[in-house]
């Protein structure tokens, strides 16, 4: 009788996807791509009816893009994300030596011109933006960030004597420094004082803190009587 390799819910399905999240999670990739690749990977299994990967090899592979092309209409770049989040299974979770992950079509992203607005649409955008989101947008903007890089910036990273910002584990992994617009010091300032007051009540209510990433929060012990620090006690 042929064993049953199918994944259950309570037991081997969970395992597969803490080994997934343990190497992604080894090799530091950002909390956005280990959101996006176990997703993938639940979305592959369930495809095939809780099937373990191990058991299947290029034609479910390709039947699950396919799928993913044809019938829920995709973008390439989507395509692409769950064909790497499978590639990344499979080499470095499941450790299974396949020639056929290269022999997979990848799906072709589109060349196309981007759309650049000229200074009086910039302008309007900006003056259209509400309040509590003009700082955000007017940093994208004049610093050349990406989203998650300022969503992920920290009070320590802002020379303002400099006049520099330094962008920690950017795309690939880089850090870089950026320039910091005149006119966005004063805004940053307030912004500081506004968040360093929501950090104190927090701290008064036992909230817990913000999450810190690579073993940050043994490196800002908590002070006496707090179960929580922050980057901004040491600033």
């Amino acid at each position: 009788m042929k064993p049953d390799t199918s994944i259950s819910s309570s037991e081997r399905a969970p395992k597969l996807l803490a080994q997934v999240v343990n190497a992604i999670r080894i090799r530091h990739y950002s909390i956005r791509t280990e959101k996006a690749y176990v997703h993938w990977v639940k979305a592959y299994i369930r495809f095939h009816g809780l099937r373990h990967p191990r058991d299947m090899g290029a034609r479910e592979v390709t039947k699950f893009l396919s799928h993913l092309a044809s019938e829920r209409d995709v973008a390439a770049a989507t395509q692409q994300q769950a064909l790497s989040a499978l590639l990344f299974l499979y080499r470095h979770v499941l450790e299974i030596d396949l020639p056929w992950l290269d022999d997979l079509v990848r799906p072709k992203k589109p060349a196309r011109l981007p759309t650049v607005l000229n200074h009086d649409e910039v302008a309007r955008l900006l003056a259209a933006v509400r309040p509590e989101q003009s700082l955000m947008v007017r940093l994208l903007y004049g610093t050349g960030m990406r989203l998650m890089e300022c969503l992920r910036l920290r009070v320590k990273d802002v020379d303002f004597v400099r006049g520099e910002i330094l962008i920690r584990d950017g795309k690939g992994a880089k850090d870089r420094v950026t320039v910091l617009p005149r006119s966005l010091v004063e805004p940053l300032h307030g912004q500081f004082q506004v968040a360093r007051r929501f950090f104190d009540q927090d701290r008064a209510g036992s909230r817990p803190g913000v999450y810190l990433p690579h073993a940050l929060e043994g490196k800002y012990p908590a002070p006496p009587g707090r179960g929580v620090t922050s980057p901004l006690d040491a600033i």
